[in-house]
C-alpha cells in the first residue's frame, strides 16, 4: 500500500491492456524480452494447441532446417523397411549381397523414388513393392510442395527488422529526468510512418491484495514519418507521470515492467509491420544516457549507422 501511494495520484491507470489485475494469477514478466506473450496455454490436447504453419514460420532458421532434414531420412527410413519387409528381391536390379548393403540400396531407392529422380538401376516388381513405390512418389510430391511452402512463406513473410536496445535508462533530460529506451532498424528496408506506445506494469498492493496495475506513459514524440536511423523513445518524468515519486530504490523494490509496442509501415510489402519488447524494473539503468550511435563517413556525404553502438550508454548524475 505504501508503495501505491507513491506512485502519482495524477497518473490515470489504464484497464483496457488486455492484461488481467489479479497478480497473484500471474508468474514472472507479461512480455518475454523478445516479445512474444509470457503465457503457456493449457488444458487442450497438444496437436490441438499448436498452429504448425504458424510454429513453422516462427522457429529459428536452425531448427527449421534440421526439422526439414530430419523429416527427409525419417520418410526414407520407414520406406525402405517397407521395402525390405516385402522383399528386396521384388527390387529389379538389386546387387547387394549383404543384409546390411540390402537395406542400404533399398533406402538410396526409396530417396530416388521420394524425390521423383528415379536414376533407373532399380525398379520395383510385384504389385506390393510398386504400390509402395506409387504411394510414396504421391507422398514424396506433396511433402515437397509442402517444404517448398514453407521456404516461401519464411523468406516473403514480413517483418519489422528492428532492434532494441537491452537496457532503457532513466537519464536527464530538460531540466528534470526521463525514460529511454532505443531501437533502430537493422536491414536494408525502408520503413515509414513508424508509431511507438510504452505501457508500465506494476505489481502493486492494494487493500491487501496484490493487484496489477497499468499506466500509458505519454512520450515526447510518439510518431515520426520514417525510421531510417535509430529512434530513442523519450517519456519526460512529469509531474502527471506515474514515475514522478519513485527512486533508484523503488525500482529495486517494485515488480515492474515497461512493455513497447512499435508499428511501423514496410514500403517494399506495403504493409504494417509490428514489433514487441520489454523491460523490466532490474533492466533499468539509474543515472546514464545513451551514446550517440550515427555519424559522417569519410568524405562526408552518407551518415553511417553504427549498430553495433546500440546499446552503449555512459554514467550520468541525475
Amino acid at each position: 500500500m505504501k508503495l501505491l501511494k507513491k506512485i502519482n495520484s495524477k497518473a490515470k491507470s489504464d484497464a483496457n491492456t488486455g492484461f488481467g489485475t489479479n497478480a497473484s494469477s500471474y508468474g514472472g514478466r507479461f512480455i518475454t524480452k523478445n516479445g512474444n506473450a509470457n503465457v503457456k496455454k493449457t488444458g487442450i490436447g497438444f496437436f490441438e494447441s499448436i498452429s504448425w504453419y504458424h510454429t513453422m514460420l516462427n522457429i529459428p532458421r536452425w531448427k527449421f532446417l534440421v526439422i526439414i532434414v530430419l523429416f527427409y531420412f525419417l520418410v526414407n527410413f520407414i520406406f525402405a523397411s517397407l521395402y525390405y519387409a516385402v522383399g528386396v528381391e521384388h527390387l529389379n536390379g538389386l546387387t547387394a549381397v549383404t543384409g546390411l548393403d540390402k537395406f542400404g540400396e533399398a533406402f538410396f531407392f526409396s530417396i530416388q523414388t521420394f524425390t521423383t529422380v528415379g536414376y533407373g538401376h532399380i525398379s520395383p516388381t510385384g504389385f506390393a513393392t510398386s504400390f509402395v513405390a506409387a504411394v510414396e512418389a504421391l507422398f514424396g510430391l506433396l511433402s515437397f510442395a509442402i517444404a517448398t511452402g514453407l521456404f516461401y512463406g519464411r523468406f516473403s513473410k514480413p517483418k519489422a527488422h528492428i532492434k532494441f536496445s537491452n537496457n532503457a535508462l532513466i537519464a536527464p533530460f530538460q531540466n528534470g529526468t526521463a525514460l529511454m529506451l532505443r531501437l533502430s532498424p537493422f536491414k536494408n528496408t525502408n520503413l515509414t510512418d513508424a508509431e511507438a506506445k510504452i505501457t508500465l506494469g506494476m505489481k502493486l498492493e492494494e487493500n491487501g491484495i496484490l493487484v496489477n496495475k497499468f499506466y500509458t506513459l505519454d512520450l515526447e514524440l510518439s510518431k515520426i514519418n520514417a525510421l531510417n536511423l535509430s529512434w530513442t523513445l523519450v517519456h519526460p518524468i512529469m509531474e502527471n507521470s506515474p514515475l514522478y515519486n519513485l527512486t533508484q530504490e523503488d525500482y529495486e523494490t517494485i515488480q515492474g515492467e515497461f512493455l513497447v509496442f512499435l508499428k511501423v509501415f514496410d514500403d517494399m510489402f506495403s504493409t504494417t509491420v509490428v514489433k514487441r519488447a520489454s523491460y523490466s524494473f532490474d533492466e533499468i539503468v539509474f543515472g546514464a544516457k545513451f551514446l550517440p550511435m550515427f555519424s559522417r563517413n569519410g568524405t562526408q556525404n552518407k551518415t553511417v549507422l553504427h549498430l553495433d553502438k546500440l546499446n552503449l550508454f555512459e554514467k550520468v548524475k541525475l
